[in-house]
């Protein structure tokens, strides 16, 4: 092996973690590397996270073709990751090619990326192309799970990103928070939706629904029985002192198994709450985890009380105020002290993949 190249070439590994690739990194000098060759292993998950710091546009089309044609054919892929690299829609030509070819995958990570409508539209596209593939082989698609959040998909992609998730079928967590979609994109994303019976988790936080995209999202509920957390946290969703048809049609028990809720900054007024503390007890027996902070709801409201008692004593919590969340997280470090005290082992929140540390510094050339 060269200082410039680390070659695992042929070697025949089952790469699926951190710790299955590091003994091969230990001492290997990055500063200087500029190629690395994977050939003839299995690769289990491609976190290729925040590598293009630095790195000039004009530079990140070979490194996207580097990276994402040697994986079109690898069945034993199970999740690739691309997020946080500003890559923007002028760069994503060279990952359609794997997106719609490789059917294998089960999870796409392409968070804050810049995509715009243009390139989120792209992608989309591709996506309902490899679908369409797997239909025409007589195959279920794989993919369950898609994060595309804060890329400014817009109204403009949201009609793709719609034909592609209903042509998928399969999803069970869709994360597409921060991206500008207004009022008609929420209309055809619930269409899309409502037709994965298996979704478990939906954020589309920070989107614009107004009253007929909550009226829309309001119908998809019930197509989720196994729904169990949804954020809709600064969404618009009703009009000033109206309660929204999403909590009417939740507090109708549309989702049994839900344990997590996010309603934050919607101007949710006290018959919204009112209509919660009534439901919730029956409507939503599963439920944990309330969070409606920045809503037009008074301090003193009993509905408050009443709420907090309840979760509280299903082992869950009321979020009405940023102390709330600091008193929760202060919590959490408390237990992880304590287990740590108890010699029991802590998983870290964030991890870093190795091999994407180590991309970041290579130079494509």
């Amino acid at each position: 092996m060269s200082t410039k190249a680390l070659s695992l070439q042929g070697k025949g590994l089952k790469l699926d973690s951190r710790a299955d690739i590091e003994p091969y990194l230990k001492d290997v000098d990055a500063t200087g590397l500029e190629e690395i060759h994977l050939g003839g292993n299995t690769l289990g998950v491609a976190n290729f996270a925040d590598i293009f710091t630095g790195r000039l546009i004009s530079e990140i089309p070979l490194a996207l073709e580097a990276i994402c044609t040697p994986l079109i054919d690898k069945t034993s892929l199970v999740e690739i990751n691309l997020s946080d690299n500003a890559f923007g829609g002028r760069s994503v030509d060279p990952m359609l090619p794997f997106l719609t070819n490789n059917r294998s995958f089960r999870i796409l990570k392409l968070n804050n990326n810049g995509l715009g409508p243009a390139g989120g539209a792209a992608i989309a596209d591709a996506l309902l192309e490899s679908a369409l593939l797997s239909k025409k082989e007589g195959k279920q698609s794989n993919l369950r799970t898609i994060v595309c959040g804060r890329n400014r998909l817009e109204n403009g992609s949201a009609p793709s990103w719609a034909k592609a998730i209903e042509a998928h079928g399969l999803l069970e967590e869709v994360r597409m928070p921060q991206n500008g979609i207004r009022m008609e994109g929420i209309v055809a994303l619930a269409s899309g939706l409502s037709k994965n019976a298996n979704l478990q988790s939906l954020d589309l936080q920070d989107n614009t629904f107004s009253a007929a995209g909550s009226r829309a999202m309001a119908a998809a509920l019930s197509s989720w029985a196994d729904l169990q957390a949804l954020n809709f946290s600064d969404c618009v969703l009703s009009d000033e002192g109206e309660v929204p048809e999403i909590i009417e049609t939740l507090m109708k028990g549309s989702n049994p198994k839900l344990r997590d809720l996010f309603l934050q900054n919607n101007n949710l007024e006290a018959n919204t709450l009112a209509l919660l503390a009534e439901g919730i007890p029956t409507r939503l027996a599963a439920l944990k985890s309330l969070e409606l902070q920045w809503n037009e709801i008074e301090d003193d409201d009993e509905n408050i009380q009443e709420l907090a008692d309840l979760l509280k004593a299903r082992g869950g919590k009321l979020f009405m105020s940023d102390e709330d969340e600091e008193d929760e997280e202060e919590e959490e470090e408390a237990e992880e002290e304590e287990a740590i005290k108890e010699g029991e082992p802590v998983a870290d929140k964030i991890t870093d993949d190795a091999l994407a540390n180590l991309m970041s510094k290579v130079n494509i050339r």
